[in-house]
């Protein structure tokens, strides 16, 4: 695995928290719409509960996987911030640390360094060079 495969680990399992919290509030709204359902049925009996303790299993069960996805990426990100500082130069890391830890695009880190972005890449390719020797 090269050093960007590596260090880049961490934006995709942010973007599969994200987006399991997105199912969650999705999952959320339509236990809201079942209860509203079930609150304007008339009483005939034949209700069906089961929709709504399914869908609220399936929150439950998403909440506990973003918990372990959330787990691995605060790992993750502890054995990326220790190899960013295995770094020498501080330009270096703190290039790797926006584009890996805080998931900057190269225009953001561009404007926060006061870079021209190609210097930021010529920059960025340094540093994962010494990043791949580490």
């Amino acid at each position: 695995m090269t050093a960007k495969e590596y260090l880049s680990q961490a934006y995709r399992i942010d973007q599969r928290i994200n987006s399991k919290l997105e199912q969650v509030q999705s999952l959320r709204n339509l236990a809201e719409k079942a209860s509203a359902a079930l609150g304007e049925t008339p009483n005939s009996g034949t209700r069906n509960f089961h929709r709504m303790e399914d869908v609220i299993c399936k929150m439950i069960d998403l909440e506990d996987e973003i918990n372990a996805d959330l787990n691995a990426l605060i790992d993750l990100k502890h054995e990326i911030v220790t190899i960013i500082r295995c770094v020498e130069a501080p330009d270096l890391q703190t290039i790797l640390e926006l584009r890996y830890l805080c998931f900057n695009t190269w225009a953001e880190i561009s404007v926060a360094l006061h870079l021209d972005i190609r210097w930021v890449h010529r920059l960025h390719n340094k540093a994962l060079n010494e990043v791949d020797a580490i």
